[in-house]
């Protein structure tokens, strides 16, 4: 399938087995793991960064055998889960980095496609999200008040 903005073909990549067993070779217990989650949550580190550092530093492969679901789905059950979804946090993110940019280079017209390319893209996540109630019904990109939520 193709790329949305690029009009390229993305790579294929590789998929993690289904196996949802524990392998016997993992040093933590499912207890350990749930708390080293709920604190890596509490400082404010995203679900997807949770995973890595789960694989990197504690050498667990896949945290979904341990907590019973995923790291997201734990994070929303226990609580703990951030006010507004990371992709989209991450997209205002680029979006204010690009603003600022331009502020700079008025002439850089390739940034300045590519910032509507990110903006369209933020506000379709912000329509899906408004749909499946993750923001409120309400709530709507604004460029000034973007870049007060993300700093």
């Amino acid at each position: 399938m193709a790329k949305l903005h690029s009009g390229k073909r993305g790579k294929s990549g590789s998929r993690r087995p289904k196996v949802l067993s524990k392998p016997e070779w993992v040093a933590y217990n499912a207890e350990e793991i749930k708390e080293a989650v709920a604190r890596l949550a509490k400082e404010g580190v995203p679900a997807a960064r949770i995973g890595q550092q789960l694989r990197d530093e504690y050498g667990v492969p896949s945290a979904r055998p341990y907590l019973g679901m995923t790291v997201g789905q734990f994070l929303e059950h226990e609580k703990l889960s951030p006010k507004f979804p990371d992709d989209l946090i991450s997209l205002i993110k680029r979006a204010v980095g690009m603003r600022g940019h331009l502020r700079t280079n008025k002439g850089d017209l390739h940034n300045k496609v590519k910032l509507l390319h990110v903006e369209s893209k933020i506000h379709r996540l912000a329509k899906y999200y408004r749909e499946k109630g993750k923001l409120p019904a309400g709530w709507k990109y604004d460029p000034e008040t973007a870049a007060l939520l993300v700093k």
